[in-house]
């Protein structure tokens, strides 16, 4: 890369960036999620916490209920209450942001999943890393899959992406539940978290239903077909997402083996 280059992709990397956290109680596979108990405090306040361990912008939560805000609020936190009938986080976290910054003064919003509790800071300082590309729409997280069972596993959406000898940074061209692509290689499990440049998210939420993201049952497949361009992180581990009791017994025994 010339020193030109060097320049203008360094400048693109967004200067002021917000995290947002959607939250809703009604989740279908497990009601009442962010107010789940972790030691003494329920999940949403854990993932804003750990989003605050970033230090990369102010952490605001854009939650469906009173409830969630309010749990939000007393640990000290910022919470938005966006209209309960939003089809996505992504239409939640936009909705929140336009009501914290009208003036559009943050230039990028990293969206971090409201049932993260064992998130690690690094990963959300690293899903901004992609948009130091001018051309980056919009970035998000992959790891390397480990365990065999996960390749088949509809479950685990895997990620199509080009990364160059050594890279840890590469362009994303499809994402499915299926196992992609064929033929030698790793699959990489995709991180629900992205980051958005401010116009990307805009731009995103105003799309209509694509068919692939239809079929696929995979929101970021609107992006790639509408012709925006998504660059992966590569991490080194999958955060914990609590979609079940299980999971959630396994988030309280991580947390507090680090509280010890």
């Amino acid at each position: 890369m010339s020193s030109t280059a060097r320049t203008r992709a360094h400048s693109a990397l967004p200067r002021n960036p917000v995290v947002a956290i959607p939250a809703r109680l009604a989740a279908t596979r497990f009601p009442g999620k962010p107010l789940a108990d972790i030691l003494g405090e329920p999940m949403i306040v854990h993932v804003w916490r750990r989003a605050r361990e970033a230090d990369i912008g102010p952490v605001i939560v854009a939650a469906c209920e009173d409830e969630v805000a309010r749990a939000v609020r007393q640990a000290g936190g910022t919470a938005i209450l966006t209209p309960p009938g939003l089809p996505s986080g992504s239409d939640r976290i936009h909705a929140a942001l336009l009501s914290f910054d009208p003036d559009g003064r943050f230039d990028a919003v990293v969206n971090v999943q409201g049932d993260l509790p064992t998130l690690e800071a690094d990963s959300v300082r690293a899903a901004l890393e992609p948009l130091a590309h001018p051309d980056v729409d919009i970035a998000t997280l992959v790891a390397e899959i480990a365990r065999s069972e996960e390749r088949d596993d509809p479950n685990v959406v895997k990620a199509a992406v080009g990364f160059a000898p050594g890279a840890k940074i590469g362009r994303a061209l499809y994402f499915s539940r299926a196992p992609i692509p064929s033929g030698e290689g790793p699959l990489y499990h995709h991180i629900g978290l992205y980051a958005y440049r401010r116009e990307a998210l805009a731009r995103f939420v105003a799309l209509p239903q694509g068919a692939l993201e239809r079929r696929e049952r995979l929101e970021q497949l609107r992006a790639l077909e509408a012709g925006m361009r998504i660059d992966a992180r590569l991490v080194d581990t999958v955060p914990l997402g609590v979609d079940t009791p299980a999971d959630l017994e396994r988030a309280r025994v991580m947390l507090g083996a680090r509280k010890k």
